[in-house]
């Protein structure tokens, strides 16, 4: 009987996703990264276009030891977005994307502490959240109170660390690049 409920015990564990057993999610390193870069290049934001996302902008804001904020939507009018990047005027595009884009198209992630999301935060641990679309998400771990099966609430994770991480991949690519 001890034996068949270790087994048990074991093969649960196997299958409980990854980022709630406390392993990184893809966003984790990223994040992580980009407050490096902006650390180094004492900036508080950067913005660039998004290339894979026809006519998109990321762009972040950064508040050191403390929160990470990102957006990434599209903009009825791109040439003024465009002008602002020129500019390197990046928390202008930051406040523009966030307040005024196309709210079909926005991702808006705010990552406590700057370290990527995480689905079950440790403790009491403030939660990281997401707005998409027009619908907030909150990552606490609380999918009941979400009125979510644990498998929808790590799907709509997945789907947001994804897109998180791709938002990170392209603040870090401009910042690497020369003249930034």
């Amino acid at each position: 009987m001890g034996r068949r409920i270790l087994v048990l015990l074991t093969a649960a564990i196997l299958f409980v996703p990854a980022a709630v057993r406390g392993q990184d999610a893809k966003s984790a390193d990223l994040a992580k990264q980009l407050a490096q870069l902006l650390d180094q290049k004492k900036l508080d934001s950067i913005a660039a276009t998004d290339a894979q996302n026809g006519g998109g902008f990321v762009a972040a804001l950064y508040i050191p030891g403390t929160q990470l904020l990102v957006v990434s939507a599209k903009y009825s009018a791109p040439e003024l977005l465009l002008d602002k990047l020129k500019k390197k005027e990046y928390r202008d595009v930051y406040v523009d994307l966030s307040s005024a884009s196309i709210p079909s198209s926005r991702l808006l992630v705010m990552d406590t502490f700057a370290d990527g999301l995480v689905a079950k935060p440790a403790g009491d641990a403030p939660a990281d959240s997401i707005e998409r679309a027009g619908a907030g998400s909150i990552f606490d771990g609380n999918w009941k109170k979400a009125k979510q099966s644990e498998a929808e609430y790590m799907k709509l994770f997945g789907e947001a660390d994804s897109a998180y991480a791709h938002a990170l991949e392209v603040l870090i690519a401009i910042l690497k690049s020369p003249g930034t």
